[in-house]
């Protein structure tokens, strides 16, 4: 079956399709899956899991939707505001054609399939599924990827709109288009798993909150995700846990600790590998996996050419492949955003490698964010321990091309 994000209504389906592929149970042997989640379009799936992102056009209309605007209403407020009302509908049609192309290419090939609306995205629609796959860019994969903690249950993503959209962690762009041929290399076996090391994350201290704010869902101004922190706070009553607490969450690309206000300097204790404690200042700390060594953590730690006489480039270049890693290693990369060195502050170690790091907050405001959608509030008196294990690995597709 799949779970698929993106429609309000999803049919029932009446047969229990054939495996679509072999599922991991064990790393030298796999079975079939006859469930997948598709992740798509704004909304999630059912039978094979599938998730959809939520387009511009569609984050527009939901915005407006309590001002009752009619669709001109719409299309006038957005040209006030200098955005393409036309360009923002065509590239909604784009997604949502894709998006009915890879959920038909399923149930052509009798795949049970559940397509759910972003929130309706669960852990319930990930138990169902064999396996979840993700329709829209990387965002929407890191939406998928959050719901799964089963190491064993694969998790694919389709890039919608390859043009606006860079999908580092979806299938080659050319599959968008020609969905039944990757489908028919994952029959054949023409594939390899590759497993996608994850950071988890606890928390102790004083005051701590192990209940999160999901970013996914809200835009929030600084002030707005302070109070819902607060709101988060007041209605769950584990906050006074002041042992370590494994939260709910895995990270595939990165964690990010700094003060919710960029403005305002991070103040803070770090630890690295179990090392020495060391007070620093910076705009934040960067921790990331293997996958997220494309993203972030590679253009806070990047040279730019621009930066350096023409001489250098060859170093330069060097240096900057030296930032990625595979995401199957289990390590992380951490990085210190623009420290601060005085008499009182130092930085020793502005970037590298580690098992294991632990930060203890002395911040005002702040907020750990995991893979930019999910915050858990960070002040003083709170301490994290950020390490990877392997058991939380997400298990993904390589096509043989």
């Amino acid at each position: 079956g799949a779970a698929a994000l993106e429609s309000d209504a999803c049919a029932p389906a009446r047969e229990r399709p054939p495996l679509l592929l072999p599922r991991p149970t064990h790393p030298r042997r796999a079975a079939g899956s006859r469930r997948a989640s598709l992740l798509a379009g704004g909304a999630p799936a059912c039978g094979a899991g599938r998730g959809a992102a939520t387009t511009r056009y569609e984050f527009e209309q939901q915005r407006y939707r309590y001002a009752g605007l009619s669709e001109e209403d719409l299309k006038q407020l957005l040209a006030l505001k200098g955005s393409n009302y036309a360009g923002l509908l065509e590239r909604h049609r784009i997604h949502t054609k894709n998006v009915e192309h890879v959920v038909d290419s399923l149930r052509n090939e009798k795949i049970e399939v559940r397509l759910v609306k972003r929130r309706e995205y669960n852990e319930e629609t990930v138990r169902w599924a064999d396996a979840v796959i993700s329709a829209g860019g990387d965002g929407t994969m890191l939406l998928a990827a959050s719901k799964v903690f089963d190491k064993f249950k694969p998790v694919i993503g389709v890039n919608t709109d390859p043009e606006r959209s860079e999908g580092h962690l979806c299938l080659p762009v050319r599959y968008t288009h020609s969905f039944p041929e990757a489908l028919q290399k994952l029959y054949r076996g023409e594939f390899r798993w590759q497993w996608r090391q994850r950071i988890r994350l606890y928390l102790e201290g004083t005051g701590i909150n192990p209940t999160p704010v999901d970013l996914h869902e809200q835009q929030l101004s600084q002030e707005q995700h302070s109070r819902a922190h607060i709101s988060e706070r007041f209605q769950d009553q584990r906050s006074d846990i002041s042992g370590p607490h494994l939260l709910p969450v895995r990270a595939l690309n990165e964690v990010f600790i700094g003060e919710s206000l960029s403005s305002r300097a991070s103040y803070y204790e770090i630890s690295v590998d179990d090392g020495p404690w060391e007070k620093q200042k910076s705009s934040g700390l960067n921790v990331c996996t293997g996958t997220g060594s494309k993203a972030w953590s590679y253009n806070i730690n990047k040279v730019a050419h621009q930066a350096v006489e023409e001489i250098l480039k060859i170093v330069t270049n060097d240096y900057n492949e030296s930032l990625l890693y595979s995401p199957e290693e289990p390590k992380m990369f951490f990085s210190i955003r623009e420290p601060i060195v005085n008499r009182v502050f130092s930085s020793s170690r502005q970037r590298g490698f580690s098992s294991k790091v632990c930060v203890r907050s002395r911040c005002w405001d702040a907020c750990m964010v995991v893979d930019g959608g999910t915050s858990f509030e960070f002040n003083d008196g709170a301490i994290a321990s950020i390490m990877i294990d392997t058991e939380d690995a997400l298990c993904t597709v390589l096509l043989e091309e």
